[in-house]
Formats: C-alpha cells, structure tokens, sequence
C-alpha cells in the first residue's frame, strides 16, 4: 500500500461532476483506491461515495493505493488533484 496527501484546490470542492472525472480516471486502474478525509474512508473510484462526502475547496485529502499498480494510481490521483482538475 502506498499513500499520499494532497489538498483540494478548486474553488469549488470536489463537486457532481469533478466527482464523476475523478472516479473514472480511477476507475482506470486495477487497484484499490481510498480517499481518506475527516475520518471517513471513501471507495475512490465510486461517485456516490465521493459525492456524499463532502469534500470542500482548501480540504486535506489521504489517498491510499493498494494493487499491482498502486504507485501509477497514486501518482495520477495525487496530480489531478494538484492541477484543480484542470478548473483553476
């Protein structure tokens, strides 16, 4: 398993559709992928899970990766979320 910490930059949060990208993106790889925040564990590839947590603009996010790919995961997750999902 590997983790990482990253803080969500777009203004507005991981919102509906932010979610829905995110999740595909993550969807993408074989391994398990959690977003930890305000201690709860969250399914990162699931919209529903994403969306139901709340996750607001300025908010600290730990996504740990486990599976065959699990550091390309984390890479990817870590750096979408750095750029803003492209928003900013």
């Amino acid at each position: 398993m590997v983790s990482g910490s990253v803080e969500i930059r777009n203004e507005q949060g991981l919102h509906m559709r932010l979610a829905g990208i995110f999740a595909s993106e993550m969807s993408k790889y074989k391994s398990r992928i959690i977003l930890c925040v305000d201690g709860k564990r969250v399914n990162g590839k699931s919209i529903m899970h994403i969306i139901a947590s709340c996750i607001g603009a300025g908010t600290s996010i730990t996504i740990e990766c486990s599976g065959e790919d699990e550091q390309e995961a984390l890479s990817a997750a870590i750096s979408y979320i750095e750029s803003g999902f492209g928003e900013n």
